[in-house]
């Protein structure tokens, strides 16, 4: 214990051991409760009644007071052998509210204290069990809306992204220490500074760094779920569209204009991707009430989409028009009921023009294409190596940045120092995503977004 709670002190963590329900809430054959530090082994034990080995699965009754809560099975793991690298005990009982709501109480009064949201995590991350990179590739594993996403974000944590951004942290460092020698021993013969072997280095470290912001970027786009919203007239098929793209029926469709009332929203896995659909109310002048209401609801969704499809009935007269929102988000017009127009299926040469057939199915195919283009996404999802944030873009275009003008600068004056200074200000910020290089209050916001118990 002494040698774990030294580790802990090294690390700059508390002493108090946290205690949190790993497991969602509600009812189910097996809940866990998860403690972490110092005490955990005391609490599970006492909660038994009896010593419990290491790694060794033990059948257990949790008593407190002479009065029995449940029947489990404790696990222990030993610091700095574990999740957090403190000792961990786990408590498996039956799930429910009660029984779990009972022995977290318990665990408390027998003195650990709730963890705060991804509390578990953030000591993993001060004991040097996770690097941050990998920490929030767990988050992304859990809340991770498709398959594909899920194998980015396993690639995450067992640590693909944190290996990229380490390998080229290291091509930086020995750039630096290369620049920093030729300029700390001036009497060598050889101009260390005019060796082309400088040059190209440089241009084969910023093009493997401009190859991790493409693939960072797919990362991020696949762990988002983007907001797609399909607005026009009534009875324009945007019911039947939702569905077709659902591939069944989420909303109501009648030949009665004015029919959805409310925003009908569907979470749609295209092409192994994400996204949340939401079929909105028609757009149109209206003295009824609960209309209106739908209506102004389906504004209030345009505003903050990240895509709107705008469905028109291709059987009549239509002009491109476009309703007033504060969100600049891309637009593809969709020309629907082609089965009726004979109009060709497909996108129209030129423009953000799909002209389709929500009855038939003719021309979806090109519109999915199409969503997946204006978004910036791609299907071709083994290209993307591993998951990540707009975090970690914003921090590697900013690395980008300060490289490129390093090389700029180093080109134009030759200054040596200079490009060594611009070298090391590259590496310390790409040292942020592993969290090398990072203030508290950054840390703060990421593991605050875990959830409780994790």
């Amino acid at each position: 214990m002494d040698q774990q709670a030294g580790l802990i002190n090294s690390a700059g963590l508390d002493q108090d051991t946290i205690a949190a329900v790993a497991t969602p809430p509600g009812k189910g054959g097996v809940a866990i409760i998860r403690l972490s530090g110092s005490r955990a082994r005391e609490i599970a034990q006492c909660l038994c009644m009896r010593n419990i080995e290491v790694r060794t699965p033990t059948l257990c009754t949790f008593k407190h007071e002479n009065t029995v809560i449940d029947q489990g099975l404790v696990l222990l793991f030993q610091g700095p052998n574990s999740f957090t690298g403190e000792d961990v005990a786990e408590l498996h009982c039956h799930g429910g509210v009660v029984i779990t709501t009972m022995l977290l109480e318990v665990c408390h009064a027998l003195g650990a204290r709730m963890a705060r949201p991804g509390e578990f995590s953030e000591r993993a991350f001060m004991n040097n069990k996770l690097d941050l990179a990998q920490a929030e590739g767990l988050a992304d594993l859990i809340d991770a809306p498709t398959r594909q996403a899920a194998r980015q974000a396993a690639a995450s944590l067992r640590g693909a992204f944190s290996e990229a951004v380490n390998a080229l942290g290291n091509d930086l460092l020995r750039l630096r220490m290369y620049i920093e020698a030729a300029i700390d021993f001036p009497e060598e013969e050889v101009d260390f500074l005019s060796d082309e072997r400088i040059q190209l280095k440089l241009s084969s470290t910023l093009a493997t760094l401009n190859n991790l912001i493409t693939d960072a970027r797919q990362g991020a786009l696949m762990s988002k779920t983007a907001k797609i919203v399909l607005t026009g007239k009534p009875n324009v098929g945007k019911s039947s569209l939702m569905n077709r793209l659902a591939r069944e029926s989420v909303a109501i469709v009648t030949d009665v204009p004015g029919t959805t009332r409310d925003v009908v929203k569907q979470a749609i896995n295209m092409g192994g991707l994400a996204f949340e659909f939401a079929d909105t109310a028609g757009i149109r002048e209206s003295a009824d009430v609960i209309e209106r209401e739908g209506i102004e609801r389906a504004r209030r969704e345009m505003d903050t989409a990240d895509l709107i499809i705008r469905v028109v009935d291709d059987t009549e007269a239509h002009e491109s028009e476009r309703e007033h929102i504060d969100n600049a988000a891309p637009e593809i017009q969709v020309l629907n009921k082609i089965d009726l127009s004979q109009r060709a299926a497909g996108a129209l040469p030129g423009s953000q023009i799909v002209a389709v057939s929500a009855v038939t199915g003719e021309g979806i195919d090109a519109l999915e294409a199409a969503i997946l283009a204006a978004l910036g996404r791609s299907t071709d999802t083994a290209t993307t190596p591993f998951s990540a944030r707009e975090r970690h873009v914003s921090i590697l275009m900013t690395t980008q940045e300060i490289l490129q003008n390093g090389i700029d600068r180093f080109n134009e004056s030759g200054a040596g120092e200079i490009l060594a200074e611009d070298l090391r200000m590259a590496h310390d910020t790409m040292g942020e995503i592993t969290g090398v290089v990072g203030a508290d209050d950054l840390l703060g916001a990421i593991f605050s977004s875990f959830c409780i118990g994790k």
